[in-house]
């Protein structure tokens, strides 16, 4: 019987891999670990919380002899690794964090499988990265599996090296070890900070909708629950010591992006057309900003078949309607702790 240690499991990916392997796999013993930072919020996971198959820990990555003790209290079998910190802007303000959680974080959990596990063929080590790693690109090209990484933020660089560390483990180790590399996701439950929601919450409240430099920066937009698909797929049929890119084949502009937003919650909620468009506000663009991500997926679809099913119109339409659904959720999560930075940032 599996026993799967999902870390991060109730952040905004990370609860709708845990929902989505508890509910496909009761035979399976989900463990979901999680420290509860400002972005975890177990009010996602209520549904399946009293499932037979489910466990919550509360844990840290960093904290060695808490993960050796999950490790042996759960028999963990197998790994999907999620628990991150993710924000770019955050990783500016202050990176030690960053490299504390993803690089040490994730060589705590390689020892732990490496010292526990002693037939690595029968167990998986999955890590779920990041398209940042590979750096900008410029108008043309898409990132592929072989591009040369060239990480440009500390949040991209951390990422980056927890990469680097999974495969020396592989090679080094023979541990069976899998990675992806997605592109941005989008959907229910994502916490705040992120694009977005933030500009659902922003329109929703009749707040200024700031947006970096001139809007021009591209990114590969994907739906989360074609993520989770995806994972799954890999997490049972990838190659071992592959890396495989997951993307929506969604490149939008971020000014493209907030007009499609704009225009969506305006609709949905009976306002003048423009009027959230009215509050769009340039500000000072972010500290080594990308220019443009894009993925090449044609790995995956070739090799192990999938393709991403929901294009940005059908997923942004689905997103702005869970939102609007669900604003008291949306109230909870920006109070509290959060709330002083996000006032701070975004009011």
């Amino acid at each position: 019987m599996k026993s799967i240690l999902i870390t991060g499991g109730a952040g905004f990916i990370g609860n709708h891999v845990v929902r989505h392997f508890v509910n496909k796999y009761p035979d399976y013993k989900i463990v979901n670990l999680d420290k509860l930072t400002y972005a975890g919020n177990l009010e996602t996971l209520k549904d399946i919380e009293q499932a037979p198959n489910y466990t919550f820990v509360k844990a840290c990555i960093t904290d060695e002899d808490q993960i050796n003790k999950i490790f042996d209290d759960y028999n963990i079998t197998d790994v999907i690794h999620l628990a991150a910190e993710s924000h770019v802007d955050r990783s500016i303000t202050d990176p030690l964090v960053f490299l504390r959680t993803n690089i040490l974080g994730t060589a705590n959990l390689l020892n732990a499988a490496r010292n526990k596990w002693s037939n690595y063929k029968d167990h998986i080590f999955y890590h779920i990265s990041t398209d940042e790693v590979f750096g900008s690109l410029g108008d043309e090209g898409l990132f592929e599996e072989t591009t040369p990484y060239d990480p440009r933020s500390p949040y991209s660089a951390s990422k980056a090296s927890s990469d680097h560390l999974v495969r020396a483990y592989h090679h080094t180790y023979g541990m069976q070890v899998k990675i992806t590399n997605c592109s941005n996701n989008y959907g229910p439950y994502q916490f705040p900070e992120k694009l977005v929601p933030l500009i659902i919450n922003n329109i929703k409240y009749k707040k200024p909708l700031p947006v970096y430099g001139d809007g021009t920066n591209v990114r590969d937009w994907l739906f989360v629950t074609d993520h989770v698909e995806a994972i799954d797929l890999v997490f049972h049929k990838g190659t071992d010591g592959e890396t495989y890119n997951i993307g929506g084949n969604n490149e939008m502009q971020n000014i493209e992006l907030v007009h499609v937003l704009c225009d969506t919650v305006d609709r949905h909620l009976g306002r003048e057309a423009g009027d959230a468009r009215s509050r769009i506000t340039f500000v000072k663009d972010r500290a080594g900003h990308d220019q443009r991500y894009a993925i090449d997926a044609s790995k995956i679809k070739n090799e192990l078949g999938w393709e991403p099913q929901v294009d940005v119109a059908g997923g942004m339409e689905q997103t702005v309607t869970w939102y609007l659904a669900n604003m008291g959720w949306l109230d909870n999560v920006t109070s509290g702790a959060y709330k002083e930075y996000y006032a701070a940032h975004y009011s």
